[in-house]
């Protein structure tokens, strides 16, 4: 016999198609079930390397022990007249065709009915795009301020992997566009929408902030705050914090301070980052003196590294 043929006999073929299909199966309810609970990613990596893993043991013990009448005993003890080993293959047979039943019965569900009740509900609750606050006040330096609350907030609630946050670039698109929310949502691909408002008036300050549920337009949650600008930071943290909570993320001490480090925490310096920033949009435009608008740009974030020496965005945008 060749040892083709006794792999066949031995069913290590059928053994390794029953093991691949069960595994595939468990993975595609890890999939669904883990992320209910909150597992960390880590979680269905491991799961997954341990499936992987336990193939080739599958395999060495279907080629070295069968089951018997008597129990599992090894091949080598088992005499060929008695062996059962087409009897285990039929076995085998019926568990892959009912493995094989429960995936297309998997497949049809997630067709039909999961698209609309359970894939879609995750993105319900987490995902969300900071919308450029609108400045109220006609200062020098207050679009400049809208911006840099904007970006913190969105900075703060983008340390949470809890949350789907649009970046920067995307966002910012709209500034300055009145096109309906749900619009946004749309092109977005998001599910809630942060608006807000700033009114700088010497070193009195206006932040109003609302979160809006894009289906409906419904706010989840909306506040104004009265504060002086020296305490901006407590305010941009406060209103991540709310945003968070509305969104049911859970946020434990150290969610907060990667929130809170995550800021520059000075009104200045974020000022100047973003004019930096805008110096450095233009440099990129055909219409604008290359050279000339980096150098703008360098030189605002010099100012902003100064007070702000650990933000590795800064850095990334001055080193281009």
């Amino acid at each position: 016999m060749s040892f083709f043929d006794e792999l066949k006999r031995r069913n290590v073929f059928k053994a390794a198609i029953a093991y691949a299909v069960v595994a595939w199966l468990l993975l595609q309810v890890a999939d669904v079930v883990l992320p209910t609970f909150g597992t960390p990613e880590w979680v269905m990596q491991a799961f997954t390397v341990l499936l992987i893993l336990g193939f080739p043991l599958v395999l060495i013990f279907a080629w070295a022990f069968e089951l018997t009448p008597e129990g599992i005993k090894k091949e080598k003890d088992v005499v060929r007249t008695e062996s059962v080993t087409h009897v285990n293959g039929r076995k085998l047979d019926f568990a892959i065709i009912g493995v094989l039943a429960i995936a297309v019965v998997y497949f049809v569900a997630e067709r039909f009915f999961w698209p609309d009740d359970i894939a879609t509900e995750p993105q319900a609750i987490s995902s969300v795009a900071v919308l450029p606050f609108v400045p109220l006040s006609s200062g020098e330096d207050d679009g400049y301020f809208a911006d840099g609350l904007t970006e913190e907030i969105l900075n703060a609630l983008t340390q949470l992997p809890e949350l789907h946050v649009t970046a920067r670039t995307s966002s910012f698109f709209f500034k300055g566009q009145n096109v309906p929310v749900p619009d946004i949502a749309a092109r977005l691909n998001v599910s809630n929408l942060v608006e807000g408002s700033v009114r700088r008036d010497g070193e009195q300050v206006r932040i109003t902030a609302q979160l809006v549920r894009a289906s409906d337009g419904f706010q989840l949650w909306s506040a104004t705050y009265d504060r002086m600008l020296v305490d901006v930071f407590d305010v941009q943290e406060d209103i991540a914090e709310n945003i968070a909570t509305a969104l049911g993320v859970v946020l434990d001490d150290g969610a907060r301070k990667l929130m809170r480090d995550a800021g520059i925490r000075d009104v200045e310096a974020f000022i100047a980052y973003q004019k930096g920033f805008d110096a450095f949009a233009k440099a990129h435009n055909p219409e604008y003196d290359l050279m000339e608008e980096l150098a703008i740009a360098n030189s605002y974030f010099d100012r902003a590294l100064e007070a702000a020496p650990h933000l590795v965005s800064i850095r990334v945008l001055r080193a281009d």
